[in-house]
């Protein structure tokens, strides 16, 4: 039993938003990003998807490509990203496929680690960080302690970090988010969200005695990487 994770899928299988566009590092990386899966997960194996998953506005216009995702080996657990604008309620979403778990204000259960997180935001101290983002930022906050607090009361002490942003600004100083998971001890974290110039930078391993991961799709070459 694994661990994978992977990010920044965004899929179009019914919106028109080829990804080549932006460089050979994305060209037919769907059907990349399946080969890979399928010669390295296995049925009980768990893959963590962070953010970034569809281009479609709605629901309606995502669900070929969370068909897509569903035909694919393995349980998959999933947070939102800033371009998931279909994201439904919770419940809604977790009623759609047995092997999908929807992850907010949650956490999902890997052997004795609790999967926990949220989208997140762009941190304090980021060059475009604005009083509108310090809204989002703290409630993304919020929402990232309810998620390990469900852990916790559910009698979990080995924990698994999600996010779709990076934990810290680009200068890498410390946020809410590292705080988070230095307090919960957080063995793992992984993220997505950056690319290219900033993927070169993007923090990565032992932090404050977290190992971070950076799991964007074009970093990984379309593959997924094993966390655990």
């Amino acid at each position: 039993m694994a661990l994978y994770a992977i990010a920044d899928l965004h899929l179009s299988f019914s919106a028109n938003k080829p990804m080549d566009i932006y460089g050979p590092a994305w060209s037919n990386h769907a059907a990349r990003v399946k080969e890979a899966w399928l010669s390295l997960v296995e049925p009980q194996d768990t893959v963590i998807i962070a953010g970034d998953i569809s281009w479609g506005l709605r629901l309606e216009e995502a669900m070929a490509d969370l068909a897509w995702i569903h035909e694919l080996p393995g349980r998959k657990v999933l947070v939102k990203g800033n371009h998931d604008p279909w994201w439904a309620s919770i419940g809604r979403l977790n009623a759609l496929f047995e092997d999908m778990f929807f992850l907010q204000n949650s956490f999902f259960p890997f052997g004795e680690y609790a999967i926990c997180g949220s989208r997140g935001w762009v941190c304090p101290g980021s060059s475009d960080f604005t009083r509108h983002d310090e809204k989002i930022y703290k409630r993304e906050l919020l929402r990232m302690k309810a998620s390990f607090e469900a852990a916790v009361k559910a009698g979990y002490e080995k924990f698994v970090g999600v996010m779709h942003y990076p934990p810290m600004n680009e200068k890498k100083e410390p946020s809410g988010f590292t705080e988070i998971f230095a307090y919960y001890d957080v063995h793992k974290a992984v993220y997505g969200h950056l690319h290219g110039d900033s993927a070169r930078s993007a923090p990565r391993g032992l932090i404050g005695g977290t190992d971070y991961m950076l799991a964007a799709c074009d970093a990984l070459n379309c593959r997924p990487v094993r966390v655990l």
